[in-house]
C-alpha cells in the first residue's frame, strides 16, 4: 500500500501545484521550503488526504513533521490507517 499511497500523493502535488519538474521532486524534500506549498495549499492537501484516504487530520496533527513532504505525508496516513 505505502507504494500506491505514494504515488497517489505524488500525482496531487503535482497536478495541483507548480512542480518544475516531477522528476526532480524529492520525496523527503520540504514542500513548503521548495516553495511548492505555501500554508493554503497544506490545507488543499489535508482536505485531499482526508477524502482520499479517510482520515481525520486533528488540529495538533498540522505540523511540517506530518504534512511538509512526500515521504512525511506517506508516514502520516499510513499512521492515521492503522490507528
Amino acid at each position: 500500500m505505502s507504494a500506491d499511497l505514494k504515488e497517489k500523493l505524488r500525482a496531487f502535488i503535482i497536478s495541483n501545484f507548480y512542480v518544475s519538474d516531477p522528476a526532480s521532486l524529492d520525496d523527503g524534500a520540504s514542500l513548503l521550503d521548495a516553495g511548492i506549498v505555501d500554508s493554503t495549499g497544506v490545507l488543499e492537501i489535508i482536505t485531499f488526504i482526508e477524502t482520499e484516504f479517510g482520515v481525520s487530520v486533528e488540529d495538533a496533527e498540522m505540523v511540517p513533521e506530518n504534512l511538509d513532504a512526500v515521504n512525511n505525508l506517506v508516514a502520516f496516513v499510513t499512521r492515521k490507517k492503522k490507528g
